[in-house]
């Protein structure tokens, strides 16, 4: 049975910068939708999924930088997953 291949460390650093640029627009969305409607009630459904979407980016973004660290340990740094606002993907 083949195995699949890891992702590369540059890999891993274009997913990161490109996750954390789909949530800062998935929170901005967020927060709209959030101000726009009645935080009960079934009109307050769209604002509930962006904040369970905002979830799962986080989540993603926490298992591939632990996979980060133990495929690459030598490589690894926290800002891969979690950079700096400057070196973030521009999304939208």
């Amino acid at each position: 049975m083949t195995k699949k291949p890891k992702l590369t460390v540059e890999e891993h650093a274009s997913i990161g910068a490109r996750l954390a640029g789909i949530r800062d627009e998935l929170t901005t969305l967020y927060v709209e939708l959030a101000n726009a409607y009645p935080q009960s009630g079934p009109e307050a459904a769209p604002a509930r999924k962006a904040e369970k979407a905002l979830k799962s980016i986080d989540d993603a973004r926490s298992d591939l930088e632990n996979a980060l660290y133990w495929e690459h340990p030598e490589q690894a740094a926290t800002t891969t997953y979690y950079p700096h606002r400057e070196d973030r993907a521009q999304v939208g």
